[in-house]
């Protein structure tokens, strides 16, 4: 019972971590096209949630790589137009245009919080994007998330990234899809570790503030679970349910 307790715990903190991961992404690239560092987009207006509408976006001068800085105030942070508190710092050194494969960027975490969770570590995208397919490799490095209620976890893995709508419309981020395959490891505070692995690949829209559709097998050390993300729909809810049975309903952060 204590080690299904800890898989269902860790089921949960490995969907907040992929959350959180995803959501530093949508603030990256927002950055990038309103700062034109994203490279191979049109001169236009560009349609995007506004999550950088209360930051401040500091890029150094010159020729690349550039570094990045997003400042979302100290304190109680600030809202954007997506609702989400955000507070702290993301810097990031970018070798070339975002967009461009083979480019480079490394994200860390400066008393960093979404949602009152602290989020630290370092993320790494190359971007593997060939033939017209916008892709990257996103690899997480010491991660540690402390949740509102002071509970922490670490977490480290590869994912890769594939847009799969979007593409058409550079200059609108509204309509942007991704899909997210690979694995990661998540481990509490007293030192016991689960496996994710993602089954079917994770959907994440921009327009939703959570991943949307999606299960990943987090392996236990005679059980499994199973993290359900569901069938698509915009919301806040997944199910964790053990070795095939019944399904728990979580709330995503």
């Amino acid at each position: 019972n204590s080690e299904i307790q800890t898989t269902t715990e860790l089921s949960t903190d490995q969907a907040v971590s992929d959350n959180l991961n995803a959501d530093a992404e949508n603030v990256m690239t927002e950055a990038a096209v309103d700062n034109n560092f994203s490279g191979s987009t049109p001169v236009g207006v560009t349609t995007t949630m506004n999550l950088l509408s209360c930051a401040s976006v500091t890029v150094s001068s010159g020729a690349f790589p550039k570094t990045i800085v997003i400042d979302f105030g100290t304190g109680t942070g600030c809202t954007p137009t997506d609702g989400v508190i955000r507070s702290g710092k993301i810097n990031i050194t970018l070798s070339d245009s975002l967009r461009k494969s083979g480019s480079v960027a490394v994200m860390t975490f400066d008393n960093y919080y979404v949602s009152s969770f602290k989020k630290e570590g370092t993320i790494t995208w190359t971007n593997t994007s060939q033939n017209g397919i916008k892709s990257w490799e996103r690899k997480c490095e010491n991660g540690k998330i402390t949740a509102p209620d002071g509970h922490f976890w670490l977490h480290s893995g590869t994912q890769d990234v594939a847009q799969t709508a979007g593409s058409d419309t550079p200059l609108n981020l509204l309509d942007d899809v991704f899909s997210y395959t690979g694995s990661a490891t998540v481990t509490n505070s007293s030192g016991a570790s689960r496996t994710a692995t993602i089954l079917n690949a994770l959907e994440k829209k921009v327009l939703c503030a959570n991943i949307d559709k999606g299960t990943i097998k987090v392996q236990g050390p005679n059980h499994y679970a199973t993290l359900d993300y569901g069938d698509g729909t915009c919301d806040r809810l997944a199910t964790v349910s053990i070795d095939g049975g019944t399904g728990i309903t979580i709330l995503l952060r």
